[in-house]
C-alpha cells in the first residue's frame, strides 16, 4: 500500500528486509552510535534490549521522496501483546518537512485500524527532537517498561499514545 502524505513524499508498506529500510536503520545506528559514544560501551543487555527481531515486526512504515529516495522509517513490532514502535528515523538532511509526523501518524493509524488500544515506545535520553516531537503528537510520558528498564534504566525515555 502506499499513502501519499505530501506533494514530495509517499508513504509506504514494506517489509523489515527491504534495502531501503535498512539502509536507514544503519544510518540511524551511526548517528545513535556517534550521540552515545560517550556513555562507553553499550552492555550486552542494552544491545539484546535495542535489538528488533524481524519475526515480531508486524509493520514497516517507509517515507520515500518523489525521486525515490528513502528519506523515513518507523516500524510497529509485538512486544509482549503490546504494539511497539521502533527505529523512528528521518533522514538528516530531510528533517523539518514534516515527514516524522507523517510516519508517527501512518503508524498510529495501521495499529488502530487492526485494533490496538494503544502503542508504545521507547527513545533515549540524548534525543530531545524525538522526545519532543512524541510529545507535539500527544504521546506521554509513562514508566520503563522492560527489557529497556533493567538494560537501559537511567536513558530510557517511554512514552505511550492511547487510539481508543
Amino acid at each position: 500500500m502506499t499513502t501519499t502524505s505530501d506533494a514530495s513524499y509517499t508513504l509506504e508498506s514494506v517489509d523489515w528486509a527491504d534495502p531501503r529500510a535498512a539502509g536507514l536503520r544503519d544510518a540511524m545506528d551511526a548517528e545513535m552510535g556517534a550521540r552515545y559514544a560517550s556513555a562507553g560501551p553499550m552492555s550486552a543487555a542494552a544491545h539484546a534490549a535495542l535489538t528488533v527481531d524481524p519475526a515480531a515486526v508486524r509493520h514497516v512504515v517507509l517515507a520515500v521522496d518523489h525521486d525515490g529516495t528513502p528519506i523515513g522509517h518507523a516500524a510497529l513490532r509485538d512486544h509482549g501483546g503490546e504494539w511497539e514502535v521502533k527505529r523512528v528515523v528521518v533522514a538528516a538532511g530531510q528533517r523539518g518537512r514534516g515527514v516524522g509526523r507523517a510516519i508517527m501518524s501512518e503508524v498510529e493509524r495501521v495499529a488502530r485500524a487492526a485494533g490496538a488500544d494503544r502503542v508504545i515506545l521507547q527513545t533515549g535520553d540524548r534525543q530531545p527532537e524525538a522526545e519532543a516531537l512524541y510529545a507535539a503528537l500527544g504521546w506521554t510520558r509513562i514508566p520503563t517498561y522492560p527489557p529497556y528498564d533493567t538494560a537501559l534504566p537511567l536513558q530510557s525515555r517511554c512514552y505511550e499514545k492511547r487510539l481508543a
